[in-house]
This record gives structure tokens, C-alpha cells and sequence, in this order.
């Protein structure tokens, strides 16, 4: 029989996938002796047998019950019994940590009678009604279905009426007046009434927590960050303590570090008299955590112990939850804290330095991705002028955007191209969609623990929260300064590093991390975390990575960068501009001597760009692409040829002569889909001279450095194949053309010939193909659009979106490799081309050789590169050495 239930002296963090990472968490602290109020958790197996069938899994409310009869003999108390109610929290808890996505209810088992026994043992009447009107509203909204905002409006109402700031300024009588309004809501909007029996709340609250792994925002998040659909949350059901019984009592979040910059200490936010909702939701501003060391010496003291042994035994940056119940304190939650970029880097550094984890463990807890965002420009602080706000700096970055003041307009406005900033007085889990639509996230409350803060740092968001000096109207879609009123749609500057909020479009400057990569200098911090980093990645891992590189100025960045050679240099780049005029000119050759003529003159061009690449590379291997795209993507366009000759027709002119000739050309060479048509190696099959004028050139340019001491170390490869007859007969010709400039020269040339694999055929017949090709290179791109027989320019835009909301992609499959079809046809290549030919060279020169994901797979299934854009080097270096790391994923949040 399955088991459902387990008490948290049972678990442990090894069981995260049953207990979900919060009941893990908590089963470990108790294990490890740290003051953690006892509960149970309900499985994440009973989520998804709910989930499956709809029902309450067989066998699980004996469990519960059987559960909280022990928890409520160890405790003296029973749920809800009126003259001293044991009372309970209900919280989900998936594998991977999903702030604020799913559903949470407190204060479960006070009704009308206990509620009256809670003041009496408690001696505090206005606590127990506080904390029954706090189970009311969250049981209606969460649990009933309400909308969260009547129960908001009511209480916005009394605190009018009754002229207070907040709600501490309501007693007893009011908040007792607020229930009977709250359940008034309940019955006017369900037609039911709020349950009175405890056992009711408790069961209708898990199934609840269930339901909310379907929620939208759930949903959106787990997209967001590629969590699987199918895992499921856990519930943990607690034991309450209190933080709101006065001012001896309280509520805080800690961090073991600081999760913006990683730099040692004690960082977070504490409320007095306040329950740990209140301190995330940002509906008063908290104090930093060092306050605690003044109103509880004892309660900080103790707590700073705890942290360091959580530290210690997580060996990483943790994230805590606690409370103190009239200077007990109790710890209600640890996890390993999601952190910025640059916290990252900072964090594996420092723990390597002591000895906690080793570096290969530092590697891992570090991501190409989080590396991408530090090589992104800051603003120049000296050129900007004065601020008009500042906050916390919770999540590093620069972004400029309109301002907006929802989540709905964010998304909207973010969708027709525009950049955003979303404006909130403080975030809630409804706001996600608009997080990840915006630049930037502005709050004028809360902490470096508010919900704005920790989703934007897991999304790598820029953040600045708990910015006072905003006066926020959301209804007038305007914040206010001072005197300055910045209305919706103004622009707007946010720098997430330094706390602080500008006026217009700050300028830019490079990041410290991009001008390492540029000059390799290195200086402490930051810099010298990722240097220790990449030499880590180098060092282990098996993956060499090499750019896509088109120009000598490109080849010499790319180089700086760490590129260990050229993967893909695209001839048909250094046809455009001045030269296109010679490429028309060939393809309105009236015979071979004016194409002879054509291509005559572009040889030396085309010698002196290779000259230049393989001299920036010198030593290295440089790849380099034959002609790929149709030729009349040289031509000027065909709509454009005919207005222009219609319109001289029109006024009685003749029509310029060159234009007749080029829509001639033009309407000869057109395709219903080119690039399914006369390109690539059929290109060189059926224009005569054009292959062996690019073979020519390349030869050549080997010849010139090899004769200024260069050691060039050129490699041909031809696009599109996709049957071994078309490879052969190509090769035929560049061997002929490469043993006469040989010949000419008396330089000896050994130049590798290979193909690019981007047709299904090629790579379900690369055994054939590998008898004629030397090395194989993954044209993903193209191989992604003729697997999915998708038009990439097309469908992006038209659906993608769509398949995205739908599950259909987790990913777009341009941005991250589809691993079960594409992926399968890369394997079967690489496993039929080694099988033909042992030696033979396989890398990957679409645009996922710099995807973090993609470059995993690549690792796992024995490519012997990936090449990506000079600026994704360093990611792609960084992911190569993850990827060698055993059991390593791609992510530094989960």
C-alpha cells in the first residue's frame, strides 16, 4: 500500500522528490536539532494521484488523522478544541523552490468558539481575532474561490473608518467586526457559509494546495523555469506559532549571505508583531535584520547560530524563515536560497576558498546563463546626474523601460516590442506574468526578501524594492516624487546594483566581467570569481569551443574570448555591400568569359578576408562555409525591380536596361520556398566556376601566411548536403582546385573537406556521407526547420507563443535543442559517422552551440565542439565544463 503521510522526524533532505524541497527541509532541520514546531507532510505522490483522478487519494485522510492525533497528544492540545486550540498551517512544498505560486493557509482550526478560548490561554483578545480574520480571508480566497480584493477592500474601508496607517491600528472589536464582514463575503459570493468544523478546514485546505499546482501563475512560473508539470507539490501541515502576539514577538527572513552580491554576513528583513506572510507581502516595511539584535539580543544570538549551522551542513547559501513566539524563536523553513548572477560566481568562489565544497562543486553552482547576465552593460553612475528614488538594490542590472503600473499592460505593451518597467507598490504571485514581460521591477515597499525580490533574483530580473520616496497610484497609472509626477509610459532607468531609480534612458557602460574577457585583466571580487570559475571550466572540460566568425575583427574578438578556433565563417557575408554589384554581374553573365570575368574579381577580395580570419586565428582551425543561400538574395528585390520599371513605363520613359535584365534574372531564378531550392552544395553543382573561386581563394590565402610564417589551418566544408553522390563530387572538385594552387605555389596544402549536417536525410545516411567528409558540422538551424517543417522566420511570431502557453514547447526549438527528434537525428549522425570513419570531427555551428542547455546534450552525446556567436564564447566555455561534471544540470536556482 502507498504511503502518504510522513512526520517530519521522519524524512530527510535526500527524500526531496516524495517530500517535496520545503517538508525535505523541514525533516532536516529536525533532524538536526533545530527548534522546528512539529508537523507531517502529505506527499507529493498524493498530489499527483489527485491530480490524475480528482479525488482524495484512498487512504488519505486515515493517514492525516492518524498523523495529527500523535502531533496533537505530543502538543497537549487538540485542533480546534475551544479552550486552548491546537492551531495549524498549511503550506505547499515542491521539489524546486516556486515563491509565492502556490497556495499557503494559516491559523487552520479557529471558528466561532476556539477563537474565544485563543485570547483566554493567550491573554491577548486582539491576536486571536487578528489571527482568525487572517484564516478567513486566506480560506476564502484560497480555499472558496473569493476574490482576494473584496476581502482587501474591506479591510482598506475599516482602516479608513477608523483612521489608520495600518493595521495595527485596529483593535480587538474591529478585527472581530472584520471576520463577520470577511464571512459575509464568503456567503454572498459561494452561497456557503465559512466552515466551523477544523477537520473540514483542514482537509479542504490540502486538497486546495493540491489544486494550486494547476494554477495559472504555477504554471507560468514553472514555464518560466523549466520545472516539470508532472511532479507535483507536497503539503507541509505545522504547528502555528505566533509572531503577531505583540511586541515581543515577530516574523523574519534570513539569508546566510547576501543573495544580491553574495558577500558574507547576516542579511534579511524582520516585522514585530507580525506573522511571516506579512513580512513577503510588503504591506509594512520591515526592519533589516540587525534590528533584531536590539528588540531580542537572545532570539538573534541563537538564530545567528542556527544560520551557521545551516550553512555549514548545506555547504551553499541558505535561506530561513522564522519566528519568534514571545522570545521563542522557531524555524519554519530553510532552503538553499535563490541568488543573482554575480551572487553566484561570489558565493562558489568564497566557499571553495573555505574549504566547504571543492571546486568542481563551485563550477557547478555557477551558469552560463548567470554568466551572460553579467556581461551585460551597467549604467555610468558618473554621467547620469542625480537620482530621483532609491531602494533596496535587490536584483542587480541595468534596464531602461516605460514605466507601468500592471501586470496585464506590462505584458501587452512588452508583446508589440516595446520595453517595460512594471511599477507596484509590492508584487504578488498574480504580477508574474508582467515580471517576466519587464525589464526592470519597481516597488515602493518591501525588502530584499519581498516577493518582488526573490522571484525577479530567480528570474534575473533587475530589482529595486522598498523605493519610500515613490508614492505609487496604480488607479491614476502614475507614481509621484516630491513634486514630480511620472506618468505611465515615461521612461524610466533602474539600476537593480546600486538601489537607485532615474529619470529618462541612463547611458551605458560595459560590465567589469565583458572588459575581463576583453583584456584579461582581473581585479578582486566579482572578476576574480568568474576568472577562478572559467579556469575551472577549461580545465575539465572535454568540449572544445570555437566562433562563429565572419570578419578578421570577429575572428580576433572571438579569440580574446577564449574561442579555440573558427566553426563556421559564412562566405556569402563577404558578398554584400560594394560586391553584391559583382555577384549581379555573375549571375548576368552572358557567357563563361564574362562570369570568368564576375568572378575574376571577386577572388582577391574573398583571399584577402580569408587572409585576415586565419591570421586572427593563426594556429587554429578556422572552418570555412561555401556559399549557402539562394543567388538572387544578392539581387535587388522583385516587387521593387517592377514598380520601378512599371513607373518609368508610366511616364512614358524607357525603362533602365540593367533593371530589365536584373527582373529578368530575377523572375528566372524564383522559387515558391528558396531555401528549400537551389542553394548550397547545388549551388556549386550547377554554377559553373563558383566553388572553385571560393577553393581558390581560401587556398590562396593559406599559401600567402604559411609564406608569412603563419601556420594556417583552413578546413572547406560544404552546406546542404544531402545524399553522399553530391559530397563526392564537390570534393572532387575542391581537391583539384587545392592541388593546383599547391602545385603553383609550391606550398603543400591539407585542407580537410567535411559537410555540414542540416537535412534529415544527411543525418539519417551520415555512414554514406562520412565515406566522403572529414569532419561533420550540425547546421542546427536549418536541421531544426526540416525536422519540424518549420519556417522559422514565419512561425515564431505566428504561433510559438501559443505552443508555449499550451505546453506544447517548453522552449522555442531555435533557442534550445529539441532533444527527442532533433536530438535524435544528431545522434544517430554522430554514432553512423564514427561507425564509417573512428577520427572523424563532429561539432555543432547553429545557433545552440551557445545555449546552456543545448551545449549539455551536445557534451552527452560526443560532439567534439560547439561554435556560437564571440559573445557567447565565455558561456559556452563555462557550460562545457559543467557539462563534464557529473549529474550537473544547467541551472543555478534549482
Amino acid at each position: 500500500m502507498i504511503r502518504y503521510v510522513y512526520d517530519f522526524t521522519e524524512g530527510g533532505r535526500d527524500k526531496a522528490d516524495l517530500l517535496g524541497g520545503k517538508g525535505a527541509n523541514l525533516a532536516e532541520m529536525t533532524r538536526l536539532g533545530l527548534p522546528v514546531p512539529p508537523g507531517f507532510t502529505v506527499t507529493t505522490e498524493a498530489c499527483r494521484a489527485f491530480l490524475a483522478t480528482g479525488a482524495e487519494p484512498d487512504g488519505l485522510a486515515g493517514e492525516i488523522t492518524e498523523h495529527l492525533t500523535t502531533l496533537e497528544r505530543a502538543a497537549g492540545r487538540r485542533l480546534g478544541r475551544s479552550d486552548d486550540p491546537l492551531l495549524l498551517s498549511v503550506r505547499s512544498g515542491a521539489r524546486f523552490s516556486m515563491p509565492g505560486m502556490m497556495e499557503t493557509i494559516l491559523d487552520i482550526g479557529l471558528d466561532d468558539e476556539s477563537v474565544l478560548g485563543l485570547a483566554k490561554v493567550s491573554g491577548n483578545e486582539r491576536f486571536a481575532w487578528d489571527s482568525y480574520r487572517r484564516l478567513v480571508q486566506m480560506f476564502g480566497s484560497t480555499v472558496m474561490g473569493v476574490d482576494g480584493a473584496l476581502f482587501e477592500r474591506a479591510m482598506a474601508d475599516l482602516k479608513r473608518d477608523r483612521g489608520a496607517a495600518n493595521d495595527l491600528g485596529l483593535d480587538a472589536a474591529d478585527l472581530a467586526g472584520l471576520v463577520g464582514t470577511y464571512k459575509d463575503i464568503i456567503r454572498k459570493e459561494t452561497g456557503e457559509d465559512f466552515p466551523q468544523s477544523p477537520d473540514e478546514q483542514l482537509r479542504r485546505a490540502v486538497l486546495a494546495v493540491f489544486e494550486s499546482w494547476q494554477g495559472e501563475r504555477a504554471r507560468v512560473y514553472r514555464r518560466r523555469e523549466h520545472i516539470a508539470d508532472d511532479l507535483g507539490t507536497a503539503v507541509n501541515v505545522q504547528t502555528m506559532v505566533f509572531g503577531n502576539l505583540g511586541p515581543d514577538s515577530g516574523s523574519g527572513v534570513a539569508f546566510t549571505r547576501d543573495p544580491a552580491t553574495g558577500l558574507p554576513g547576516l542579511y534579511g528583513d524582520y516585522l514585530a508583531n507580525a506573522q511571516g506572510e506579512d513580512v513577503v507581502a510588503g504591506i509594512r516595511n520591515t526592519v533589516p535584520l540587525a534590528g533584531l539584535e536590539e528588540l531580542d539580543p537572545a532570539s538573534y544570538t541563537q538564530l545567528l547560530r542556527h544560520l551557521r549551522t545551516l550553512e555549514t551542513h548545506y555547504r551553499d547559501l541558505c535561506d530561513i524563515e522564522f519566528t519568534i513566539e514571545r522570545g521563542r524563536l522557531w524555524m519554519l523553513q530553510t532552503r538553499v536560497g535563490k541568488r543573482t548572477a554575480e551572487a553566484a560566481f561570489a558565493i562558489g568562489a568564497e566557499l571553495v576558498d573555505e574549504g566547504l565544497i571543492t571546486a568542481d562543486e563551485g563550477l557547478s553552482r555557477v551558469s552560463g546563463d548567470g554568466l551572460a547576465r553579467l556581461m551585460f552593460p551597467r549604467f555610468d553612475t558618473a554621467a547620469v546626474g542625480e537620482a530621483l528614488a532609491h531602494g533596496l538594490p535587490a536584483s542587480p542590472g541595468a534596464a531602461v523601460g516605460a514605466a507601468v503600473f500592471d501586470s496585464a499592460e506590462a505584458v501587452r505593451r512588452a508583446a508589440a516590442g516595446e520595453k517595460v518597467v512594471l511599477v507596484r507598490q509590492e508584487t504578488t504571485p498574480d504580477d508574474l506574468p508582467g515580471m517576466i514581460a519587464a525589464q526592470a521591477v519597481l516597488t515602493s515597499r518591501g525588502g530584499k526578501t519581498s516577493h518582488a525580490a526573490v522571484v525577479a533574483r530567480g528570474m534575473g530580473r533587475v530589482c529595486v524594492c522598498g523605493a519610500e520616496e515613490l508614492s505609487v497610484d496604480t488607479a491614476a497609472r502614475r507614481f509621484t516624487v516630491g513634486d514630480t509626477v511620472v506618468e505611465e509610459g515615461t521612461v524610466v532607468s533602474v539600476d537593480g546594483s546600486g538601489g537607485a531609480v532615474y529619470l529618462g534612458a541612463a547611458p551605458l557602460v560595459d560590465s567589469e566581467v565583458m572588459r575581463y574577457f576583453e583584456t584579461g585583466e582581473r581585479s578582486a571580487g566579482l572578476v576574480d570569481a568568474v576568472a577562478l570559475a572559467m579556469e575551472r571550466a577549461d580545465r575539465v572540460r572535454r568540449l572544445e569551443v570555437r566562433a562563429n566568425a565572419d570578419t578578421p575583427e570577429d575572428a580576433a574578438r572571438a579569440r580574446r574570448f577564449g574561442a579555440q578556433g573558427v566553426g563556421l565563417c559564412r562566405t556569402e557575408h563577404m558578398f554584400l555591400g560594394e560586391r553584391r554589384k559583382l555577384v549581379e554581374a555573375m549571375i548576368l553573365a552572358r557567357d563563361e568569359t564574362e562570369r570568368e570575368a564576375a568572378l575574376g574579381a571577386l577572388l582577391p577580395l574573398q583571399r584577402q578576408d580569408f587572409i585576415g580570419i586565419l591570421e586572427a586565428m593563426d594556429g587554429l582551425p578556422v572552418t570555412i562555409r561555401l556559399i549557402d543561400p539562394p543567388l538572387h538574395e544578392f539581387l535587388p528585390d522583385r516587387t521593387d525591380l517592377a514598380v520601378r520599371i512599371a513607373t518609368a513605363e508610366a511616364r512614358g520613359a524607357v525603362p533602365e536596361p540593367h533593371d530589365t535584365e536584373l527582373l529578368d534574372a530575377v523572375n528566372r531564378m524564383h522559387e515558391e520556398n528558396p531555401m528549400l531550392g537551389l542553394r548550397g552544395v547545388r549551388l556549386g553543382l550547377v554554377v559553373p566556376g563558383l566553388v572553385a573561386m571560393q577553393v581558390r581563394a581560401i587556398a590562396e590565402a593559406v599559401v600567402a601566411r604559411t609564406r608569412a610564417g603563419g601556420s594556417p589551418e583552413a578546413e572547406i566544408m560544404v552546406p546542404l548536403v544531402g545524399a553522399v553522390e553530391e559530397l563526392r563530387i564537390e570534393r572532387e572538385e575542391v581537391e583539384r582546385v587545392l592541388a593546383g594552387v599547391a602545385e603553383e605555389s609550391g606550398v603543400p596544402l591539407h585542407c580537410p573537406v567535411g559537410t555540414m549536417i542540416e537535412l534529415p536525410r544527411a543525418a539519417l545516411t551520415a555512414g554514406r556521407i562520412a565515406e566522403e567528409a572529414e569532419f561533420f558540422s550540425f547546421g542546427t538551424n536549418d536541421l531544426t526547420q526540416t525536422t519540424w517543417g518549420f519556417s522559422r522566420d514565419d512561425v515564431e511570431a505566428a504561433f510559438f507563443s501559443a505552443y508555449l502557453d499550451k505546453g506544447i514547447f517548453a522552449a522555442s526549438p531555435f533557442e534550445t535543442l529539441d532533444v527527442t527528434g532533433v536530438g535524435r537525428l544528431v545522434r544517430i549522425a554522430v554514432d553512423e559517422g564514427r561507425a564509417q570513419r573512428p577520427d572523424l570531427k563532429i561539432g555543432v555551428c547553429g545557433e545552440h552551440g551557445g545555449d546552456p542547455d543545448s551545449v549539455h546534450f551536445f557534451h552527452a552525446a560526443g560532439l567534439d565542439y560547439v561554435s556560437c556567436s564571440p559573445f557567447r564564447v565565455p558561456v559556452a566555455r563555462l557550460e562545457a565544463g559543467r557539462a563534464a561534471l557529473p549529474g550537473t544540470g544547467t541551472s543555478d536556482s534549482r
